[in-house]
């Protein structure tokens, strides 16, 4: 038995985060590389009660990203307001995507939920403590069409 309960059932990662409207920029010409934003945040929670990745709002303010649209979200305290910011970019287990972001209350730390899991391919391994990457390809591949 470990002695470390108090993580027991976590997964903890890095994970890199671009604005991708700022790659875009780059490539049509309108800024630099070295002007493109970009965070490592160390130790995000791999959140399965989470649906998309989370982030606080200093992070957000840090990226530069852009608000999307208001929603209504389900919390442990009920229902309440969020912002949503788009073109969130991420990097984690050597798979990249972008998708949206919520928007967390102040002082909570990042969370990354289970769409972006999904469409990436990763998938958690609570007794390893570790987020295993699911092959994409052969016959074996996480990717369906059914």
């Amino acid at each position: 038995m470990s002695n470390n309960t108090t993580t027991m059932g976590k997964v903890l990662i890095t994970l890199t985060i671009i604005n991708r409207a700022d790659q875009i920029r780059v490539k049509d010409g309108t800024i630099p590389v070295s002007k493109v934003r970009s965070v490592t945040l160390k130790n995000v929670l791999v959140d399965t009660g989470a649906t998309t990745l989370c982030l606080p709002p200093e992070i957000i303010a840090q990226l530069g990203l852009e608000l999307l649209k208001e929603v209504d979200v389900s919390t442990a305290n009920g229902i309440s307001k969020a912002k949503i910011f788009q073109d969130a970019k991420i990097l984690v287990g050597g798979r990249e995507g972008t998708f949206e972001c919520l928007e967390l209350p102040g002082g909570r730390d990042a969370l990354l939920g289970v769409i972006p899991l999904e469409a990436l391919g990763l998938e958690p391994d609570l007794q390893k403590q570790t987020l295993r990457v699911l092959p994409s390809e052969s016959v074996d591949t996480y990717l369906t069409i059914l």
